[in-house]
């Protein structure tokens, strides 16, 4: 039984027996995880607090066939408390668990780990909207995972446009002669903010409208769900 030893973020838990507890957890080096932390139930126990949802972590662990078992862990960061203390915090945070968790499924890279830990960080300590964060964050990780919107041109003809709507299936933005299907349009204020939140150009993302940022969530909503291949029920 080999001993790992790595940085983890915790991204659900699952209750275990009385007393123990499934951790899936998002690891620097060796993906995604599931470790199962003996008596962390109990009032007693030591490491209970340090592997909640949205905690970073240095943790070893026995690698199993299916299931791990925690061996040692030692606190990095705890953003549960400051993201679970505003309730739309914690909505925004659930979508980027579940986010992380989906992505990391099959595949992932130290890249994802160090997008996840940002993104948290951020968001226990924002004190603007959430949802900028979230859009930003599910933008990016799907970029990692291979799946880059295309917002500046045609994504059919390479063209550029004078009218973008928007296609999920096709990866982007499509323009009018290119459109074979009915496709809802998107406006310059929502794309320039999609462009900022996909290069993480914070200060034009704090000073865009409240239509601007409902039609740039819309939208990535629709791209998560098409290349996920599932709805996020967090959302």
């Amino acid at each position: 039984m080999a001993v790992l030893r790595d940085y983890g973020i915790v991204l659900r838990t699952h209750k275990l027996g009385e007393s123990d507890r499934i951790v899936s957890m998002l690891t620097m080096r060796h993906g995604l995880r599931r470790i199962v932390a003996r008596g962390v139930r109990k009032t007693s126990s030591k490491i209970g607090a340090r592997l909640e949802p949205f905690s970073v972590v240095d943790i070893q662990f026995y690698e199993g066939r299916s299931l791990d078992s925690v061996n040692q862990v030692e606190t990095v960061a705890l953003y549960g408390s400051a993201i679970s203390a505003n309730y739309e915090k914690y909505q925004v945070g659930m979508v980027i668990a579940e986010t992380a968790y989906q992505i990391t499924e099959s595949a992932t890279g130290a890249e994802q780990f160090q997008l996840l830990a940002g993104a948290l960080r951020v968001l226990a300590n924002a004190r603007s909207d959430p949802q900028l964060v979230r859009d930003s964050y599910m933008l990016r990780a799907l970029a990692f995972a291979g799946w880059q919107i295309e917002l500046l041109r045609c994504v059919n003809c390479q063209e550029n446009y004078y009218q973008a709507f928007f296609s999920a299936a096709l990866g982007g933005t499509v323009c009018q002669v290119c459109k074979t299907e009915p496709l809802p349009v998107l406006s310059e204020n929502a794309i320039a903010l999609l462009v900022a939140l996909l290069r993480g150009d914070w200060d034009i993302a704090f000073v865009s409208s409240s239509r601007a940022r409902k039609e740039a969530s819309g939208t990535v909503k629709a791209f998560a769900r098409w290349h996920l291949e599932r709805a996020l029920k967090s959302l």
